[in-house]
């Protein structure tokens, strides 16, 4: 125990000092949390989207629940060690009363930051089309609820309004999210460079970019992110990227046969996890 709270507590120096970009790959099995661990990194990110393809063979659509995802989280915090663990909540599986359980058990588990999103339950990625948003009221009362829960970890607030309302409600929320008390805040999937800097000059608070490899966000670089003051760039895809790309080249020298559907974009990646049948069931019973 006393690890993973020097873990946290490094954790928020590095974001609050906000003096130093923070890189987190993703980590989402042992072998990935390994590598991350003795490569050097100073934090490490639990990838939703990770954990559902890896652990289950699920795209991320909001299929994987809170007790699944915290057993993988106290795995990886196990594995890392002193290296902390940021990790994904995605909606906190309900209302507020599950956010609540959601955070203590992430926090038994050992994480030292926990992602929450105000998507609609079930959730999608958020480099995805078709997101739904729960109101900005409903959300405040999620993360007041975390904010109230919390011991040690950092609270990390998402919105996903880019995609769904436009730029200007995006930083509206995550204006209001920092003044709830939101130690970092998150926009999910802006989609220019333009609109990364806007991001860096209008929300007030320690921020977090997602650069997910064929996603809508451009990857600036560590340097250029570093002055515009982000805090903490997380790269969720790219060893799930990079494995999935060599375990189909493996395959077929073994004589099976390419499965990739000629889909772009992240949607590529999810279609060979069952994406296209999952939303199928989805649209006949929503």
């Amino acid at each position: 125990m006393e690890s993973t709270v020097n873990a946290s507590g490094a954790m928020t120096h590095k974001l609050l000092a906000r003096d130093t970009l923070v890189t987190a790959p993703a980590v989402y099995d042992g072998i990935t949390a390994q590598l991350v661990r003795r490569m050097g990194f100073s934090a490490a990110y639990m990838t939703g989207a990770g954990v559902a393809a890896s652990a289950h063979g699920l795209p991320d659509i909001g299929l994987v629940t809170a007790s699944e995802m915290t057993q993988r989280a106290a795995m990886l915090v196990d594995v890392l060690g002193d290296i902390p663990l940021i990790a994904d909540a995605d909606t906190g599986y309900g209302s507020p009363l599950n956010v609540v359980r959601t955070v203590r058990s992430y926090e038994r588990a050992g994480v030292a930051a926990i992602q929450l999103e105000d998507q609609a339950f079930p959730k999608r990625c958020g480099h995805l089309p078709d997101k739904e948003l729960i109101s900005r009221e409903a959300f405040l009362k999620k993360l007041g609820a975390a904010l109230d829960t919390r011991d040690r970890a950092l609270i990390v607030a998402r919105t996903d309004a880019r995609g769904v309302l436009g730029l200007d409600e995006a930083i509206e929320r995550a204006n209001a999210y920092a003044q709830a008390g939101a130690d970092v805040i998150f926009v999910e999937a802006p989609v220019s460079r333009g609109e990364v800097e806007r991001i860096a000059r209008e929300v007030d608070a320690p921020l977090l970019i997602n650069l997910v490899q064929g996603g809508l966000t451009p990857d600036e670089g560590p340097q250029v992110l570093q002055q515009l003051g982000y805090a903490l760039a997380i790269h969720p895809s790219n060893p799930l990227a990079a494995v999935m790309d060599a375990a189909i080249g493996s395959l077929q020298r073994l004589g099976g046969r390419d499965p990739r559907t000629g889909s772009q974009g992240v949607a590529a990646f999810f279609d060979l996890l069952g994406l296209r049948e999952w939303s199928a069931i989805g649209d006949k019973w929503s």
